[in-house]
């Protein structure tokens, strides 16, 4: 165990660090990022959080002694009431679900066509790209789809993105400085819905409580994680819906860039 007392780690940059137990007494952590990172059962006292924003998945967070969690979940459903639909319980709400996500992600497509190609490699916030995220959708489903339900060991294509701090062991493409066009990924994605389709128009109550079945080599996912099929599409359906919100989100910046305004 390591003790630091009054130095200064400004500018540090902490990849795959294990913190797990540390405690931060009068510590300054203004002006950090932090990205795929473990927070479970982290406790903050007297602390000043001011002007913070959070993404992503939460569960039991108290504010003050207050659960907002819900609170949180219900707002947003309150913004977007089509969020709910892809929470579903049965096959019907699955083909539901994916029927709306391939209509809305039409439309994102077709606004990100109007914009200058070069435009949809540009990151914004440090955010992936229209074409990274896109690369990283098909990644998501090769393997909920291909490797979790259908069981092949390796369905990825080499423009596959993982996630930024995917294990660099598992046999995962990653080739980050790749720039394919939008029609190169969409190529790929096409195939990709179609699987999902293929799966969820065969949907019965019985497979989607069935176990998922991946491999049991050292690819990912692995068995351990207990799901079923209903998890993996459950996780298909949040991957597409949360990143067409982030990629709205970041076409409606660089259009407005384009538009000689400030992405600021």
């Amino acid at each position: 165990m390591a003790t630091f007392g009054d130095e200064d780690l400004s500018g540090s940059t902490f990849d795959w660090t294990n913190l797990s137990g540390s405690t931060f007494r009068a510590a300054s952590l203004s002006n950090v990022t932090i990205r795929g990172t473990d927070l479970h059962h982290v406790k903050m006292t007297g602390v000043e959080l001011i002007d913070v924003e959070i993404s992503g998945e939460i569960e039991g967070l108290r504010i003050n002694g207050v659960d907002v969690t819900q609170f949180v979940a219900d707002e947003m459903d309150r913004r977007n009431p089509d969020r709910i639909k892809m929470r579903p319980n049965d096959p019907a709400g699955f083909r539901q679900a994916w029927d709306l996500l391939e209509e809305v992600w039409g439309g994102t497509v077709e606004h990100a066509r109007r914009l200058d190609p070069a435009l949809l490699h540009q990151r914004v916030d440090g955010e992936w790209s229209f074409i990274e995220t896109l690369r990283h959708l098909n990644f998501a489903t090769a393997a909920w789809i291909g490797r979790a339900i259908d069981g092949d060991s390796a369905p990825w294509h080499p423009l596959d993105r993982p996630w930024d701090e995917a294990p660099t062991d598992r046999g995962f493409p990653r080739d980050l400085d790749a720039r394919p066009t939008l029609d190169d990924v969409l190529e790929i994605r096409r195939e990709r819905q179609a699987a999902v389709r293929r799966v969820i128009k065969g949907l019965t109550d019985e497979a989607l409580a069935a176990p998922f079945r991946p491999p049991a080599d050292h690819g990912w996912p692995t068995p351990a994680y207990g799901l079923t099929v209903k998890d993996c599409l459950r996780i298909v359906l949040n991957e597409e819906w949360e990143h067409r919100q982030y990629a709205e989100r970041d076409l409606a910046q660089l259009q407005q860039q384009a538009s000689g305004g400030d992405l600021g």
